[in-house]
C-alpha cells in the first residue's frame, strides 16, 4: 500500500495552508524567504489538486477514479468530489473525533478497531452510505487509547450531518454532507478545471 510520508508542517508551508485542517496543532518555526511568484491559471489548479490529495490521505490514481464518480454523478462535479472524499471511512472516524488527525484514525481503521453496521472493515477508503453505523470494536474499547473517550466525544464539534452517540462510542450517517459543511480550503472548480483540459 502506497502512502504519503511527506512531513505535515512542510507540506502545509508549501501549499499555503495551515495545518489545523489536517488536524495538527503545530506552527513551522520557519520563515519563507523567498520572493513568491504569481502563479499561472495551471498552478493554481494544481496547487488546489495537491491540497485535497494531501489533506485527505489520497494518491494519484484513487483521487482521478473519484473525479470520474463525481462526473458521472447528478449536481456539481466539483462539490460531488468533495462529498466523495468526506464519506471514505477514515475521514468519516476522524469527523466523529475518534482520532486528531485523518493519519490516526486511518491506522484505526486499518488496525480493525471500527465497525460498520456490526461488521469489521480494515479498509480506509470504503465508502460510508445514509443509515451506517460506525462504531469502535467491543474488544477494542478496554485498550487505553480508547479509555475516556466518551467524554471527549460529548464535547467534540461533530458536523451536522453525523449524529453521534458518545456513550457507545458509536455515530450514525443521518446524510450526506452539504458543500457548506465542508470546512476544507479548496476550491473544487480548479480541480475540475484541470481534469477536464
Amino acid at each position: 500500500m502506497a502512502l504519503d510520508k511527506t512531513p505535515v508542517l512542510k507540506r502545509c508551508r508549501s501549499l499555503g495552508m495551515a495545518p489545523q485542517f489536517l488536524g495538527v496543532n503545530k506552527e513551522s518555526k520557519r520563515q519563507i524567504h523567498r520572493m513568491m511568484k504569481k502563479k499561472s491559471e495551471y498552478g493554481l489548479q494544481l496547487t488546489e489538486k495537491q491540497k485535497a490529495k494531501f489533506i485527505y490521505g489520497v494518491l494519484e490514481r484513487q483521487f482521478h477514479s473519484y473525479y470520474d464518480k463525481a462526473k458521472k454523478m447528478e449536481g456539481v462535479t466539483g462539490e460531488n468530489l468533495l462529498i466523495l472524499l468526506e464519506r471514505r471511512l477514515d475521514n468519516v472516524v476522524y469527523r466523529m473525533g475518534l482520532g486528531t488527525t485523518r493519519r490516526q484514525t486511518r491506522q484505526l481503521v486499518r488496525h480493525g478497531h471500527i465497525l460498520v453496521n456490526g461488521k469489521r472493515v480494515d479498509i480506509p477508503s470504503a465508502m460510508v452510505c445514509v443509515g451506517d453505523v460506525i462504531s469502535v470494536a467491543e474488544g477494542s474499547r478496554s485498550k487505553e487509547y480508547f479509555k475516556g473517550m466518551d467524554e471527549k466525544l460529548a464535547a467534540a464539534a461533530v458536523p451536522a450531518w453525523i449524529v453521534m452517540d458518545a456513550p457507545n462510542l458509536s455515530g450514525k450517517v443521518e446524510r450526506f454532507p452539504l458543500r457548506e459543511e465542508i470546512d476544507v480550503p479548496i476550491e473544487e472548480h480548479f480541480i475540475v478545471e484541470l481534469y477536464s483540459k
